[in-house]
């Protein structure tokens, strides 16, 4: 299985951008999928996670009340609504999906925030 991630792009402070994650196969094979930011240091974060069998979500606290992560299990693809976007925002945004045995890491897409 393979993820792929798309949405991303330059975009005002307090727009809104939403991000899809797809993958080539069943995600409901995973236990979650989620949404990472990577800084200039390539370091890691996460924003937001949802578990694929229930739609149980899990937010970072810079992205509660701003960033709704959400999935299609028809459509293989987890998204992230991000509104009220703020130029911390800015980094590459990478989805990984999560279960026992497989931690699978999709390539990033950029979102850029100007002021």
């Amino acid at each position: 299985v393979q993820l792929q991630a798309s949405g991303g792009g330059l975009v005002q402070a307090g727009g809104s951008l939403r991000l899809s994650c797809v993958a080539s196969g069943s995600i409901s094979s995973f236990n979650s999928v989620g949404w990472y930011r990577q800084g200039p240091g390539n370091q890691r974060e996460v924003v937001a996670r949802i578990l694929i069998r229930t739609g149980v979500t899990n937010y970072d606290d810079s992205a509660k009340g701003r960033f709704t992560i959400s999935r299609d299990n028809a459509k293989n693809t987890v998204y992230l609504q991000m509104n009220n976007l703020k130029p911390e925002d800015t980094g590459v945004y990478v989805c990984n999906a999560f279960r026992f045995g497989a931690n699978l890491w999709g390539q990033g897409t950029l979102v850029t925030v100007s002021s």
